[in-house]
């Protein structure tokens, strides 16, 4: 079943079926990790119907948005939203494996690549039956290594990688980053609440970036009586200020 959301009174709607990507608050915290400035390329990997595009959007108007996404219902879903939007033009998606970037792209074309990349490798655990759930959570298409090579490759030297993970991960993440020369520079941990342990991790990497981590204050979402900190609801853009 398909669903339309607003991201806020107002503001851009979104877009998603039961049976494709359902939207998670791991899009929402990572599409307000970015330092975004007017005018930036940004490309989406793995963009799904296009939600992370949209929020990036919403945050800053004046961003293009060119999302690869490998399942062709998907695609299909997210050139709607663009169009229902007007920003056809703006937000664009296409079918595609993003390991073949080069045969589509030239190197160094974006400023900015963001990704909600599957968590676990291929193998890890009982996968689900079908294979939009499978490729959403597991590495069945694409390897945490080959998504940091196409991100290298896409990025002017010294752009920015964005990326959401798991925290157990962080290891693999931050050696894949290192290895495929986009250098981690900023860190930030997730939790669900004060006391929690983190859920997620939010990682910026540069291309040709110089050593140097900066590990930034935890994103705390929920309070201890489980009411939504400021932040979580600038996030859902539930504050005027958004």
């Amino acid at each position: 079943m398909e669903h339309w959301e607003a991201l806020k009174p107002g503001g851009y709607r979104f877009a998603w079926d039961d049976t494709l990507f359902r939207p998670g608050t791991d899009s929402f915290v990572l599409s307000s990790f970015p330092r975004l400035k007017r005018g930036l390329r940004v490309c989406d990997l793995g963009s799904g119907t296009g939600l992370l595009g949209l929020l990036l959007l919403q945050r800053e108007p004046s961003l293009t948005v060119t999302g690869l996404e490998r399942l062709p219902d998907a695609v299909q879903l997210a050139e709607r939203c663009a169009a229902e939007n007007g920003l056809s033009g703006r937000l664009q998606s296409y079918c595609m494996d993003l390991r073949d970037a080069p045969t589509r792209f030239v190197t160094g074309s974006f400023d900015l690549i963001v990704s909600n990349p599957p968590y676990f490798p291929a193998g890890h655990g009982a996968a689900p039956p079908d294979n939009v759930r499978r490729e959403t959570r597991h590495e069945c298409g694409c390897t945490l290594s080959e998504l940091v090579q196409s991100a290298a490759y896409l990025l002017r030297w010294g752009g920015a990688f964005c990326l959401v993970h798991k925290p157990e991960r962080l290891t693999d993440v931050l050696c894949c980053l290192r290895g495929g020369r986009c250098e981690p520079k900023r860190l930030r941990l997730v939790h669900a609440a004060p006391d929690a342990p983190p859920s997620l991790i939010l990682v910026e990497a540069r291309r040709g970036g110089k050593p140097g981590l900066a590990i930034e204050r935890p994103l705390i979402l929920r309070r201890a009586d489980g009411s939504p900190t400021p932040e979580l609801d600038t996030i859902y853009f539930r504050d005027a200020s958004s």
